[in-house]
């Protein structure tokens, strides 16, 4: 087989590490506009922490004399989302009635319940001025550094690694991750944490030279990052670490003297999950519900037991996105679940003991973390306990699944890869229509085009039928590149092995 020349080398590198980037800004740039101010989970206490992170802000954070725990805000932080929050057939228009001149009084403040350092991030972007544009630039400010952080991983990462970064992110992130890595959300940082801690240490542990550090760096990096945001992530990042320890594992002193940055990590994560309230979780539980299960308590963990996978399925589209109040068609769980199962069953064709190791530990991570949180609550799949909460464990399952093993090659026919392709195509290209339509007319308007019904929208010259092709397109051509990519590795490594 004859060696590519310069000019073919140059242009597939062009597509690799440039056009794939910049397609998978523009499709999450069009999830970013698919839903208005306030419309995923929480937004309106995201939000108001948001801009008030960084202290008293004249007409946007302002302090209450004798109420610590109330700031006035304006009105469309304040009331976001609350016309049209868990009401699927009202379209996002009523919000429009609320003004950003007037203040409101909010009580959603952070009161130690959440890791400060997302807040203070993306406060300091933010700025002083609260309105829709710096909504939507925070919510590329969260795509740009999942992207970034895709990308450096890739870039690090061994040759025999490279498929698996790729896999993890294409198989596990449709519809759910999609929404909210191009949200307001600080679930988008676990999501980016969770998928790049992993491998990251992994590649720490069998690269050499410059790159071993530098994924040690960035391992750290996304560490911090889930840390900073979610308290549950700082667990996630925890068992990610083992993960990677364990497929790593050898009797060496080098392997010995690897693990120690990792002891110190773990410790700092430790009282940064056990510093925010989020962890009283463990022994309390969840307290928002307010129809405890009367099961006793034999009963309610056999029940959750059983139902738990109701929640891994959720990633895919069987639980309603934004305040669960966006309901997903069955074509689009129907294949992004399909693909998720095929090819993780595809990747079992690398096996070793470390990684059916690896794979039990996050099988047990993904039913022993919501099942326990749903026993403390006294409640049962279906409450309290969401998808996006364990959806950075699914990313890790993916990669862990689709990692390539030396000498064990994970060789997909281009016919499978044609239909891994289509169908994560087609389930994002339904799920954004669907977004889209849900806020700007109710979902009870059927009308395959965006561009009627329109009761809401941004006030930008781009129509919603526009975004939604773009977005699309834009989409399909990113995941076949990425699959051209996977399929060069296989060749690569097919070739090698020869």
């Amino acid at each position: 087989m004859p060696a590519p020349s310069t000019g073919q080398t140059s242009a597939r590198t062009l597509l690799l590490l440039v056009v794939t980037p910049l397609l998978a800004l523009v499709a999450l740039g069009a999830w970013a506009l698919a839903s208005p101010v306030g419309a995923s989970p929480d937004d309106d206490f995201h939000l108001a922490n948001i801009w008030c992170s960084t202290g008293e802000i004249e007409g946007t954070c302002e302090t209450i004399p004798d109420q610590p725990t109330e700031r006035l805000v304006p009105e469309t932080l304040a009331n976001a989302a609350e016309c049209f929050k868990w009401q699927g057939d009202v379209s996002a228009a009523c919000s429009t009635a609320d003004s950003p001149d007037r203040m409101a009084t909010t009580d959603r403040i952070n009161a130690g319940g959440y890791p400060p350092v997302y807040y203070v991030t993306m406060g300091l972007i933010a700025g002083d001025t609260f309105d829709a544009p710096s909504v939507i630039g925070l919510r590329m400010v969260n795509a740009v550094l999942f992207v970034g952080m895709a990308l450096a991983l890739y870039l690090l990462l061994p040759l025999r690694l490279k498929s698996a970064s790729l896999w993890m992110w294409l198989i596990g992130l449709v519809p759910l991750g999609v929404f909210l890595l191009a949200s307001n959300n600080p679930s988008a940082w676990a999501i980016i944490s969770g998928g790049t801690v992993w491998l990251a240490t992994y590649g720490y542990y069998v690269a050499d030279g410059w790159r071993r550090w530098t994924l040690l760096g960035l391992a750290l990096l996304a560490m911090a990052m889930g840390a900073g945001a979610r308290a549950d992530a700082a667990v996630y990042a925890g068992i990610g670490i083992v993960v990677a320890s364990v497929l790593a594992a050898e009797r060496s002193r080098r392997y010995l003297f690897s693990v120690l940055p990792f002891a110190v990590a773990g410790v700092l994560a430790a009282i940064a999950f056990f510093a925010a309230r989020q962890s009283s979780v463990l022994s309390v539980g969840l307290t928002g519900s307010s129809h405890p299960s009367e099961l006793n308590l034999p009963g309610l963990i056999f029940r959750n037991l059983t139902e738990v996978p109701s929640l891994w399925a959720g990633v895919f589209g069987t639980w309603q996105l934004g305040w669960l109040d966006t309901e997903m068609p069955a074509i689009v769980w129907a294949s992004s679940l399909g693909v998720f199962a095929a090819v993780c069953f595809l990747g079992l064709r690398s096996i070793s003991w470390r990684k059916w190791t690896a794979l039990a530990i996050l099988w047990v991570a993904l039913i022993l973390v919501p099942v326990w949180v749903l026993v403390q609550s006294r409640v049962i799949v279906g409450a309290e306990v969401q998808p996006r909460y364990i959806l950075p464990l699914m990313v890790m399952l993916g990669g862990v699944a689709l990692l390539q093993l030396p000498g064990r090659l994970i060789d997909p026919t281009r016919t499978q890869l044609w239909v891994v392709g289509v169908a994560l195509a087609l389930a994002n290209a339904v799920a954004l229509h669907t977004n889209i339509r849900r806020y700007i007319s109710g979902d009870e308007v059927a009308d395959w085009n965006l561009n009627r019904h329109v009761e809401w929208w941004w006030d930008m010259p781009i129509t919603p039928m526009v975004v939604w092709a773009i977005g699309t397109i834009a989409f399909a051509g990113c995941v076949g590149l990425v699959l051209w990519a996977i399929a060069r590795f296989s060749g690569s490594r097919r070739s090698v092995a020869a």
